[in-house]
């Protein structure tokens, strides 16, 4: 039997939701749960309960953000897929406002400016 949870508020995490996605949006989901600092779990939760994600500056997020650096290196010059653009722009807000030294408040939802 499975060890109950609370979450923040106090509330017993009792549910269980599962689903499946591809490889690609794990990837993709892997990679903004790396940058948001947060578990999966609370990350997935956020997102699905249209909440804003803060992340707080820590070496976790510091490592994750270096290796999305690195990656947008080696893409330099090549096309960019949807996936790789959405990342680097959250990358790019996380940097800003750690530069300002504010926490990150990351919106879940994707705010398509292509019309």
């Amino acid at each position: 039997m499975s060890q109950k949870i609370m979450d923040r508020n106090g509330r017993w995490r009792s549910k269980t939701i599962a689903f499946r996605i591809s490889p690609e949006e794990d990837e993709v989901l892997n990679r903004k749960v790396a940058l948001s600092g947060k578990t999966k779990q609370d990350y997935i939760i956020n997102a699905l309960l249209d909440k804003e994600i803060t992340v707080l500056p820590s070496p976790y997020v510091i490592v994750s953000i270096r290796k999305e650096l690195r990656r947008f290196i080696e893409l330099y010059g090549t096309d960019i897929s949807s996936d790789d653009e959405e990342i680097m722009k959250l990358v790019l807000q996380i940097v800003n406002a750690m530069a300002e030294e504010k926490k990150t408040k990351i919106k879940t939802k994707v705010e398509n400016s292509r019309q």
